[in-house]
């Protein structure tokens, strides 16, 4: 069995990296090409679920579900989301799977916090993911915990279905009845997705500005400024 271990890891690190590759194609064509943002094919919505949905997303559905839902009945949008919804999720438990018995990600479980948070998760999973699935929360750290609390495939994509169902078909509701200017909704885009990458965002300007404090302050920053400072005066002289 430990043989084959190897092997199936190979496999599913490939599988992982097609996957990524696969979402990031998709994500590059919705913001590169301005006909796939402005059609009103359903087939669009379909594929949008995935980036949307893939582990940490950086971009919202639900401006989409209401740009759809002026066009096509609130059930139909709703089917459509769910099942691209639920591809997308069962990609996210396998992808995260693979990677699981990585010592690091091993580590990261064994921490206090991640430790508290999966017992907590224990106590009711299912409840859990039904909250999470229909409420605006952020939803991306159940995608995790699942994985690490080892938490059944089939339970976790009831729990989704339950709840992912009931909020697209409000929010394809509330599309279809207020009919929201597509201005409004680029405009709701924009503002949901710089929400949705705001701590990203935040703590790479962080990291940089600490990364240039510590070059300046460094003896090597400050010899490198120096002989800049000669070569200068030099080429002025």
């Amino acid at each position: 069995m430990e043989s084959h271990r190897p092997i199936l890891f190979k496999k599913r690190r490939w599988l992982a990296i097609m996957e990524i590759l696969f979402v990031g194609t998709l994500l590059v064509l919705w913001f590169t090409d301005a006909s796939l943002r402005e059609s009103k094919n359903l087939w669009i919505l379909f594929f949008y679920s995935f980036p949307s949905m893939f582990l940490i997303a950086i971009v919202p559905h639900e401006p989409v579900l209401f740009y759809f839902s002026k066009f096509h009945s609130p059930i139909l949008v709703t089917f459509v989301a769910l099942a691209g919804t639920l591809i997308t999720e069962f990609i996210n438990y396998n992808f995260f799977s693979t990677f699981i018995d990585l010592s690091f990600l091993q580590k990261i479980k064994k921490t206090r916090v991640i430790s508290y948070l999966i017992n907590l998760f224990n106590k009711a999973p299912f409840l859990a993911l039904l909250v999470a699935g229909f409420t605006p929360v952020p939803f991306y750290p159940l995608r995790f915990l699942v994985v690490f609390a080892s938490y059944p495939l089939w339970k976790y994509l009831l729990a989704l279905f339950l709840s992912r169902t009931p909020r697209f078909f409000i929010l394809a509701k509330m599309g279809r009845a207020i009919s929201i200017p597509d201005l409004v909704l680029i405009l709701f885009f924009v503002f949901i997705s710089i929400l949705i990458n705001l701590p990203v965002i935040k703590n790479t300007w962080q990291n940089s500005k600490k990364r240039t404090i510590s070059e300046t302050n460094s003896p090597l920053g400050r010899e490198s400024r120096t002989f800049s400072f000669f070569l200068r005066r030099n080429k002025l002289s």
